[in-house]
Order: C-alpha cells, then sequence, then structure tokens
C-alpha cells in the first residue's frame, strides 16, 4: 500500500531526480560519482517566518532554498554535483507544493545541479526546507576562508544591501514609504531577497586566483570579520568602493537608510575573496566573461584586529552592528 508520504514524492519530487545516481527516489541511498574529483559539502535551511514569509511565492522559496547551498559552492571553487532536500509541511497542498517543485526544477536546470534524494516530513510548526548540496573540485583546489595574506585586494562580486532593503520593503520599513513611487525598484530589491543570485559562474575563476573566499550571506562586514579571523589578519575597506545598486545608492543619499543597513543586513549571497594584486587583472577579466560583475572594495592588512571600514576622508566609521546573527 502506498503512503502519503510515497505518494508526495512521487508526484512532485520523481519527476525531477532523472540522474541515474538517484535511482528515481526508489532507494534508500543515491550514489554520487566523485571522477576523482574532492567532494564539497554544504547545507542550509531556511524557516518560515525567519527566511522568508509564509505568502512568499512557493517557487521563490524553492529557489531561495536551492541558490544559498549553490552560493556556498560558488566561494569555495566548486562546481554543483548534486543535492539532496529535506522538507518539513503542516500539510500536502498541491496549491503550495506544485510551484515549489516547478521553480525547484527550474534551477536543477539552471544550474545543472541534480535532485538526488532527501525526506518529507510532517510538522505542526513552520515550513522548513533544508538542502545538503555537493560540488566537485579538482583535489585539493578548495578555496577556505583561511589564506588572505596582507597586500591581497579585497573583491566582491555584485552589490551589495539589496535583500536587506528588500526585507525591509516587505516589512513595510522606511525604504518601502521612499519607493512608494517606484514599483519597478521595490520589485527588483524584494526580487533580490526572494530569490537569491549565486555566482557559480565565477567557481573557476575563485579557485584559479584566490587566497580566501566565502559567501556573504550574513553581511558584508560581519563575514569580512570572519574570513580576516580565520586568516590571522585584517582589513582596511573603502565604504565609497562598495558596489551598491541604483536604488540602495538613492536611500543611502538620501538617509533613508545608513551603510550599517547594507553591508551588515546579510542574504546578499555574492562571494568575497582575497586576491593577491599580481592576480587582479586576470581575475577581473575571468569575472567579465563569466558574466558576473566585480569591484575592488580594500586591502588584506597585516594585523589582528577586526577590518575597518573607512569613509571618502579616511576616518574610521563606527558599526554597532555587523551582521545578521541567529541568536
Amino acid at each position: 500500500m502506498t503512503s502519503g508520504e510515497d505518494s508526495l514524492i512521487a508526484r512532485y519530487f520523481r519527476p525531477l531526480a532523472t540522474d541515474p545516481g538517484a535511482f528515481g527516489l526508489g532507494d534508500d541511498a543515491a550514489v554520487l560519482r566523485a571522477h576523482g574529483d574532492d567532494i564539497v559539502v554544504t547545507t542550509d535551511a531556511i524557516v518560515e517566518g525567519v527566511h522568508f514569509f509564509a505568502s512568499d511565492p512557493p517557487d521563490t522559496i524553492a529557489r531561495k532554498a536551492l541558490r544559498v547551498n549553490l552560493s556556498d559552492l560558488a566561494a569555495k571553487g566548486a562546481t554543483p554535483a548534486g543535492f539532496v532536500l529535506t522538507l518539513a509541511l503542516p500539510s500536502a497542498e498541491d496549491a503550495w507544493l506544485a510551484p515549489f517543485a516547478r521553480g525547484l526544477g527550474d534551477d536543477i536546470g539552471l544550474f545543472d545541479c541534480p535532485l538526488l534524494g532527501g525526506d518529507t516530513v510532517s510538522t505542526p510548526g513552520p515550513r522548513m526546507i533544508s538542502i545538503t548540496a555537493f560540488g566537485r573540485i579538482p583535489a585539493g583546489k578548495t578555496v577556505h576562508r583561511s589564506g588572505a595574506k596582507p597586500g591581497d585586494r579585497v573583491m566582491v562580486t555584485g552589490t551589495i544591501g539589496d535583500a536587506a532593503l528588500g526585507l525591509a520593503i516587505l516589512k513595510g520599513g522606511a525604504a518601502a514609504t521612499a519607493l512608494a513611487n517606484d514599483a519597478a525598484a521595490k520589485e527588483m530589491l524584494v526580487g533580490r531577497y526572494r530569490v537569491p543570485q549565486p555566482c557559480n559562474a565565477l567557481a573557476e575563476a575563485v579557485r584559479d586566483y584566490a587566497h580566501a573566499a566565502m559567501d556573504v550571506s550574513d553581511g558584508l562586514a560581519g563575514d569580512l570579520a570572519k574570513l580576516c579571523a580565520a586568516s590571522g589578519v585584517s582589513a582596511a575597506i573603502d565604504v565609497q568602493s562598495i558596489p551598491l545598486s541604483e536604488a540602495a545608492a538613492a536611500l543611502l543619499a538620501r538617509g533613508t537608510v545608513g551603510i550599517e543597513t547594507l553591508i551588515a543586513g546579510g542574504d546578499d549571497y555574492e562571494v568575497l575573496c582575497a586576491i593577491p594584486e599580481d592576480s587582479v587583472e586576470a581575475f577581473a577579466r575571468a569575472a567579465g566573461l563569466a558574466g558576473v560583475p566585480i569591484a575592488s572594495i580594500g586591502t588584506i592588512i597585516a594585523a589582528t584586529l577586526p577590518p575597518r571600514f573607512l569613509d571618502r576622508q579616511g576616518s574610521e566609521i563606527a558599526l554597532e552592528r555587523l551582521s545578521y546573527s541567529h541568536f
């Protein structure tokens, strides 16, 4: 007799599990062929009410769940190899599961990261989606948080702070009021919060050129502090060089938000890396070929103090918080 869980898996997720190693989700485990590479493993969970709203479109929730893991793989220099999925749901509603599976299937194809297996459970609490993703990288080539050296250039992809502003808009904060007549800007910022854009196209360049790297998930300021601590160094950051979208720059210029909101808010899912000075040009060229915007924002220095964020006059900006924290 088929259980409700079996029926759910068969209807929504078996069609997505086309990789031979998934065995059609009909076995107790999957097989991931290593091909002689190292296997990079990362896991992240997203929880309703913490990482997404109950009212968010289900397809965006699926994309976010996968993409936050893909962002970790990109920062390690790894290419996606597959993932396993755990769903904790209060109920099995087609109106939610069908678009969730559709969004997940679209990203499986877009990032060439197959579904290999997982689990579904019932919960009385909020929805929770947990993904463990696997990536491949040539043996010994994984890029760690440690490894940054004095003189390295601090570089970051994309733009910083958009997701924090998107969250503020969804919460009806000052950014929502300031952009009341700019629907396009609001849509862009909310989209950046709901659906991250992981830089997997940059993975090869990261592993070829970066001394150290990590993804920006909890906020640029806090994540840079983590990278520096792991490497036993510090950094001097030119705040004017931090890349901002047009919408974020306008809100900052108007005083609607401060720089701390943008660099400590989290959910950017960009790549932060330390690049040796003699490789900056080659790294930038590779980023351009990959279609990934990259900006130089400062320098790694020989010190054990937290990174310093400097304004246009070179004075240090005091930050009350560096990043988002769950606890």
